[in-house]
């Protein structure tokens, strides 16, 4: 039986979802009230999947404490002719990784996106591309992006 167990986030996971945000950044510098006023917005949203992920199995102050997170949405497409759902995030505290958080968590997201009518589930990875191929994900795309003044 397995000790991990993948659920939706809570206003009172922010501060162990923190440290996690932030070290996940390598091209922003997260500030933690952005974080709490996203946090806020984030839970709730039907379109959107904020999951955590905990191990019974760890030793911690809590059973019930974040060692990662996902953070998902389901929207319209044209080429999908329908919805799609897109990981923006998944991040597992290093000293817990290759234990299988990230996969239960990408398991929880595609079984979610199954669940809204989904017709595939797609990210952009630069560092763990490896990961994903293992999970049965193909690399399909190059990534593009362009910051914004003031963002």
């Amino acid at each position: 039986m397995s000790s991990l167990t993948v659920r939706s986030a809570r206003a009172g996971d922010a501060d162990a979802l923190w440290p996690l945000a932030r070290d996940f950044a390598t091209s922003f510098r997260p500030r933690r009230e952005a974080f709490d006023q996203t946090l806020g917005a984030l839970l709730g949203r039907d379109d959107t999947l904020l999951a955590v992920v905990t191990d019974l199995a760890t030793e911690s102050t809590t059973d019930d404490a974040p060692l990662g997170y996902l953070l998902a949405n389901v929207h319209l497409t044209f080429l999908a002719n329908g919805p799609v759902c897109w990981v923006e995030e998944v991040m597992v505290d290093p000293a817990h990784r290759g234990r299988g958080l990230g996969a239960a968590l990408m398991a929880h997201a595609e079984r979610w996106a199954a669940a809204r009518g989904a017709a595939y589930v797609a990210l952009a990875s630069r560092r763990a591309g490896g990961f994903y191929e293992a999970l049965g994900y193909d690399d399909s795309a190059t990534f593009y992006r362009r910051d914004l003044p003031d963002a």
